[in-house]
């Protein structure tokens, strides 16, 4: 679990690619410290297992599905990517709930300057936008963000000049791909509201909210 608030910004020191999976290297100065080999540090908003590090290193495996799902499949050697290693039970959440699974991809579709704000204009699936609300959270990237305004294929986030010097996401350009996680308490709703129980054989079974509902689960 994570929070959203970029530690650092590291740079991707070398990718091994298999036939469908990598293996990523990431240079880094603050992560390793007191990393231990099967911690998790999400990796651009997605949540990687330590295999192996030093002290400015850190190497994770990523499977097939992780870059059929998410950005990865464009990485570069030298790429900056945002860091943050897993919450502590003990460390204040200043950011939002963050899982590291991310629902999908979205592509940068407008950058402006505004006085010491950086908006950034993202494009993304229905189904992602279905999860979305206006002054909601969001992770893009694995970076806690404020929806400001929604359009019905889009939403636009405002860059404060600290989550820029911060974050990587202002290296971004128009048309550039970035993950895209949607705020978790919110999808959970979504789904309860929605009557989806479950997808089986690629159907889903679905339960709409009534009284009778929500007495059986105790909510009443």
């Amino acid at each position: 679990m994570f929070t959203g608030i970029i530690e650092e910004v590291g740079r991707v020191k070398s990718i091994i690619r298999g036939r469908d999976s990598q293996q990523l290297s990431i240079a880094c100065e603050i992560i390793p410290d007191e990393l231990k080999i099967g911690d998790s540090v999400a990796v651009d908003g997605i949540c990687l297992t330590v295999t192996a590090y030093s002290s400015n290193c850190f190497t994770a495996d990523v499977m097939p599905e992780t870059i059929r799902k998410s950005a990865f499949n464009f990485l570069q050697k030298g790429q900056a990517v945002n860091l943050e290693r897993a919450l502590k039970l003990t460390d204040r959440l200043s950011g939002h709930i963050v899982s590291g699974h991310i629902d999908g991809t979205g592509i940068i579709s407008g950058r402006k300057v505004e006085d010491n704000a950086l908006w950034l204009t993202f494009e993304v699936s229905s189904d992602i936008m279905k999860c979305i609300i206006p002054q909601g959270s969001i992770a893009v990237n694995g970076t806690s963000l404020t929806v400001a305004t929604l359009n019905p294929d889009s939403f636009r986030v405002s860059l404060i000049p600290l989550t820029q010097r911060a974050a990587a996401l202002n290296l971004k350009e128009e048309g550039d791909t970035v993950n895209i996680e949607c705020d978790l308490i919110g999808k959970y709703v979504y789904t309860f509201m929605n009557g989806i129980t479950g997808i089986t054989a690629g159907a889903k079974d679905k339960q709409m909210v009534s009284l009778e509902l929500l007495k059986e689960n105790g909510f009443i």
